[in-house]
């Protein structure tokens, strides 16, 4: 027994204070929150909105020292939008962040120029061109604005542009004025000791805003006793403008929301081109599901093509040849070459495609029919291209498009930017000569055209023993590209050239042996720029064709379609070939409306696909 005791009263003095430090973490745990309730932490939390901040004091004798500088308003908004730039990952790229690279378009790829020593992100072209340094410094210096929006992301501020909207909702937009005067005024009140109530009368006004703004972003969402909330803003900004307080503090604070909201609107603004180039850049649902049918619909009915053989080889004969993955688009080119022509049965039709294209397009070719022209659907993949570099020509690439945006003018105040996009060869146009082997002359049309006039002309084309005839740029000579094409030789007084519309004499091409031209300015600048391929195919595309080129007449081709909201109506009429270069293809929902009525026309909309897909370019 007395063992047992001696035992039993170490475990009940252990037991007594493990329960009095239950109950003292107990009791803890309910004065902690009770505390922060009663604001006696001594602290203060912030509450932001839109970009903002408040905070809230432990009590009047330290509001004295209170202000609105929580760690958004000190380092600034641009700390935030780097930092949400980073997290987000790969939603969004390297050069929408801050000094990093220029952002760049291309319709299906892409090839930035970086503006520092920073790798930039493969296959993306672009090139920003000023007149003058002097105008490139100046303007630099004022920010974002509509010039250095367009030098930056090139045809997303054309689009924003043409469709901002004027703000209507006036109650809305007073409201905002009110707060953004109320916060500067905030951190000089609360630091006088004799007005606490009317610091504390300000800060529920400002709260009270916050909350009707973040519900409310017209002026019909808005509560009905707005008016009067309103009113008692405008007596208390008065009043606070009325106190004597210290006007280098509102200055500070007032700069402070400035930069903050400089900084946002400069964020949402990278997100918006983002955005922008994802959609004009991402295949629409409706065309993935077309293509989709149209395979399943291949591999159900096994369709056996018909033999032609003797047209597809047949020199006598009109040949185009079109690089395309877009049925629709491929199908407008050809619908509209041949609802123009004078005979469509001497035409034929190439079109060259990659493997995963290849059933769609046999499928929509099968079931369509054009008159009395042939079209023939070939896998790029499949071709014998014996004596070339199979990890060149072996994939398709459709032709590539530079974006140059430039500065005119040699004064700030008669400055003005713009944006034009060239479209030129890809690698694989330079395989065309073994591909078509037996033809002599062909044309080359790409697939974002539509043709208004009969092309059978191009054939009879005095081309002087050049080997190519295509429309020439010269709003843009390859001097202007220096910084981009490097230091070949070339005349800097030369225009650059635009595909789209293309007559090539296959003989002379062999004659000259172009291709290895080509390839050998390929290999001269990979031995520069390391492993840049698609860089150095772009800058080796523009300078193979120096003296092998005629220029067509302008009538010919009218380009810029695809970002040009600029182009009469009577300039379009008279053109024979419409070209939508740009990012507003006529296919997207961001194409432009006025000129995407000239590329419907051509669409066959009583395919049963189209309407099953809910296809409504």
């Amino acid at each position: 027994m007395g063992w047992q005791g001696m035992n039993t009263m170490p475990g009940k003095r252990r037991w007594s204070w493990l329960v009095i430090a239950v109950l003292g973490l107990v009791l803890l745990s309910m004065l902690v929150p009770l505390a922060f309730l009663l604001g006696l932490h001594g602290g203060f939390h912030s509450v932001t909105h839109t970009g903002y901040a408040t905070e809230q004091r432990s009590s009047a004798s330290s509001r004295k020292d209170a202000a609105l500088d929580s760690p958004l308003t000190k380092e600034g908004l641009s700390t935030r939008v780097d930092g949400l730039l980073k997290n987000l990952g790969p939603t969004l790229p390297k050069d929408f962040r801050r000094n990093s690279v220029k952002e760049a378009e291309n319709r299906t790829t892409g090839f930035a120029v970086p503006t520092q020593e920073v790798k930039p992100p493969p296959k993306r072209h672009d090139v920003g061109v000023s007149s003058s340094a002097e105008v490139t410094k100046t303007i630099e210096s004022i920010g974002e604005g509509q010039k250095m929006c367009e030098l930056k992301f090139g045809s997303y501020c054309l689009w924003r542009q043409e469709h901002r909207e004027k703000m209507k909702d006036f109650i809305v937009k007073k409201m905002k004025d009110q707060l953004y005067v109320a916060r500067a005024y905030y951190p000089s009140i609360a630091k006088l000791p004799a007005l606490d109530q009317f610091s504390h009368e300000m800060k529920q006004n400002i709260q009270e805003f916050e909350r009707i703004l973040s519900e409310s972003s017209s002026d019909t969402d808005l509560p009905p006793e707005v008016e009067k909330k309103l009113q008692k803003m405008e007596t208390t900004i008065t009043k606070a403008k009325s106190a004597t307080v210290d006007c280098n503090n509102v200055d500070k604070k007032l700069r402070q929301l400035v930069d903050l909201t400089e900084d946002e609107a400069n964020f949402h603004m990278r997100q918006s081109a983002f955005l922008y180039q994802l959609a004009v850049q991402t295949t629409p649902k409706s065309l993935h599901c077309l293509s989709m049918r149209l395979t399943v619909e291949y591999f159900k009915t096994s369709p056996v093509d018909a033999d032609q053989s003797e047209s597809l080889l047949n020199p006598e004969l009109l040949h185009y040849v079109i690089f395309s993955k877009n049925v629709l688009a491929s199908s407008v080119v050809i619908n509209s070459t041949v609802m123009h022509a004078r005979a469509s049965r001497n035409q034929v039709f190439h079109v060259l495609t990659d493997k995963q294209s290849f059933f769609s397009m046999k499928m929509w070719f099968f079931t369509n029919t054009y008159k009395d022209a042939t079209v023939q659907v070939l896998n790029i993949e499949d071709l014998d291209l014996e004596g070339h570099d199979r990890t060149t020509f072996s994939s398709l690439s459709v032709p590539q498009e530079l974006r140059v945006s430039f500065l005119n003018g040699d004064k700030l105040s008669s400055t003005e930017s713009r944006t034009e996009y060239i479209s030129v060869f890809s690698h694989l146009h330079y395989a065309l000569p073994k591909i078509f082997s037996t033809l002599k002359k062909i044309v080359v049309l790409d697939d974002d055209i539509v043709v208004q006039r009969d092309l059978s002309d191009l054939w009879s084309l005095d081309m002087d023993g050049k080997v190519i005839g295509a429309l020439q740029f010269c709003t843009v000579k390859l001097g202007a590209l220096r910084s981009y094409l490097g230091k070949e030789n070339y005349d800097a007084n030369s225009c650059t050239w635009m595909s789209g519309l293309t007559i090539i004499d296959l003989v002379r091409w062999k004659e000259q042996d172009v291709t290895r031209t080509y390839e050998s300015l390929v290999l001269q600048r990979l031995s520069k720029e390391g492993k840049e391929t698609e860089a150095a195919r772009l800058r080796a595309t523009l300078l193979t064709f120096q003296g092998l080129l005629v220029a067509l007449d302008d009538g010919w081709v009218v380009s810029g379609l695809g970002h040009n909201y600029g182009i009469s109506n009577e300039v379009i009429k008279k053109a024979a070939v419409l070209h939508f270069n740009g990012n507003m293809k006529p296919w997207l929902e961001l194409g432009i409306p006025s000129y995407k009525a000239h590329w419907r026309k051509f669409l066959n909309r009583e395919h049963r696909f189209l309407s099953d897909c809910n296809v409504n370019p």
